[in-house]
């Protein structure tokens, strides 16, 4: 079992043969984290390096958590706390990186095409854990994964991505991936935060969110990321609320089952309605979960490892 690619960089252009084999490798490891002692000696000996050249908390923490249910050797590297702010470049970050002999880098940047940069100067194998506004693709995987738990299958199935558009790399991993995996995939929010390029993306695109509703099996909601936004694309966060917010009663009024998916943090009564986050229609709890396993999954098919256990 192996990847066609040495990094996941992203889920553009990957083959559905590859985002199958995670999915399906992230469910064996997932059985492995409900035993008594949920870990495994597939990566001893290894050494992974995660780098965070942004805060981070899920993501950080889940891959942390991969690589000791793992048994892996990791190395915590943050940006405020490093040489970065000495003046080192990520140039000499990788090259320091090259000389310690490390086996997989995990790296989260604001710029975008970090990841691909750092691939091509070092000789470990490099994970995207979210670069910019480009990608975040094991964010899309686990989605995926939840949802094909929830529904067995991915195959035709519609998710309508709303919100912040235009600021976040989880849409784009989630549009790509889905779109690979079969499923039909639609945006939702205000013009403005929509991208230019989204019209060159071939898919729907509401700007009213009742026809978002009406059209989707689920509603892949994403936080309104005021930390990137060097303007108000939106006249308030009431006003956000009221004419994109995912509430009770626009889905009761939908009068169909639904299911609501957030990459987190969540920016509760702006976005999303908090009761919501915790209903029958959430299954955001399970995402995190599965975050876990599908990064446990990416880090021991990217290792040239042969055995689970």
């Amino acid at each position: 079992m192996s990847l066609s690619s040495r990094h996941l960089l992203g889920l553009q252009g990957v083959p559905r043969e590859d985002i199958q084999l995670i999915l399906d490798t992230a469910q064996t490891f997932k059985e492995v984290l409900q035993r008594p002692i949920p870990k495994v000696p597939t990566l001893r000996g290894k050494t992974v390096v995660n780098l965070f050249f942004e805060p981070s908390t899920r993501t950080r923490i889940s891959f942390e958590l991969a690589e000791k249910r793992l048994s892996a050797d990791t190395v915590n590297f943050t940006a405020s706390s490093s040489s970065v702010l000495k003046g080192e470049t990520l140039r000499d970050t990788a090259r320091n990186i090259e000389a310690m002999k490390v086996d997989i880098v995990v790296i989260r940047h604001s710029a975008a095409g970090a990841p691909h940069f750092l691939s091509r100067h070092v000789r470990a194998n490099v994970i995207n854990a979210g670069d910019g506004r480009h990608e975040h693709p094991t964010q899309a995987l686990l989605d995926m994964m939840t949802l094909r738990e929830k529904f067995g299958t991915l195959e035709g199935l519609r998710v309508a991505i709303v919100g912040d558009i235009a600021n976040s790399r989880v849409a784009r991993s989630n549009l790509y991936g889905l779109r690979t995996m079969g499923a039909e995939v639609a945006l939702c929010g205000p013009r403005t935060l929509i991208p230019a390029e989204a019209e060159l993306w071939g898919v729907p695109i509401f700007y009213d969110v009742d026809q978002a509703i009406a059209w989707a099996d689920v509603l892949n909601v994403l936080r309104i990321q005021r930390e990137r936004q060097a303007r108000g694309y939106f006249p308030s966060l009431r006003e956000y609320h009221m004419r994109w917010g995912i509430t009770r009663k626009r889905l009761e009024k939908a009068g169909k089952p639904i299911v609501i998916m957030h990459p987190g943090p969540i920016n509760r009564g702006i976005e999303l309605d908090s009761d919501l986050a915790d209903s029958e229609f959430s299954v955001i709890l399970d995402q995190v979960t599965n975050g876990v396993a599908v990064r446990m999954a990416v880090l021991y098919l990217l290792s040239g490892e042969t055995s689970v256990d």
